[in-house]
């Protein structure tokens, strides 16, 4: 992980985005050029023609970059192993705007595991820190898709809750000294 200072890029190949912060889908057309901003948890804020993108991890390849690293268990995991990669795995899940994830702002308020079968499904309840955050649908598909790769998990439902409500006290201190609210 990174953090990008303006560091210039050519998209190799066309590649889906999400506008920041409207969360609408759009592509990004190979030979387009533009500049890393933020790359925080294999996923990517690039600014393009005066707008913010965010292009995920899987295609990293379009900006020149290596995709992030799959997670792993030991063998025979235990469901509290699998929580805790699942908890990892959502510290990858950034807001395109703000350098922290979602775990260390306080968004994710819980995080359980549920047998099903031979597998698992996780449940998740997270918040946004405003009601009308245009990137929730992408935050809440991102933690999906993430909480999704580890393995022995078959679904991952993350839910939006508004209760309790996001407060700046539910960041962790160093989220908290890196935005300065001290």
């Amino acid at each position: 992980m990174y953090r990008a200072d303006n560091e210039p890029v050519n998209f190799t190949r066309d590649v889906d985005a999400v506008i920041v912060p409207a969360g609408v889908n759009v592509k990004l057309r190979q030979g387009q050029q533009g500049y890393i901003t933020q790359a925080l948890g294999g996923s990517f804020t690039v600014y393009v023609e005066g707008n913010l993108f965010r292009i995920a991890g899987k295609d990293a390849d379009a900006l020149g970059k290596e995709p992030a690293e799959t997670p792993e268990l030991p063998p025979n995991a235990s469901d509290e192993d699998v929580k805790q990669v699942a908890w990892q795995q959502m510290k990858g899940c950034y807001d395109p705007e703000i350098p922290i994830n979602i775990v260390d702002l306080g968004l994710v308020y819980e995080c359980e595991v549920i047998p099903e079968g031979d597998g698992r499904v996780l449940s998740i309840k997270m918040t946004l820190t405003a009601p009308g955050c245009g990137m929730g649908d992408v935050l809440k598909a991102d933690a999906e898709s993430r909480v999704r790769a580890v393995p022995g998990v078959d679904d991952a439902l993350v839910e939006i809750v508004w209760d309790p409500p996001w407060d700046q006290s539910r960041m962790s201190e160093p989220a908290r000294l890196e935005l300065g609210f001290f």
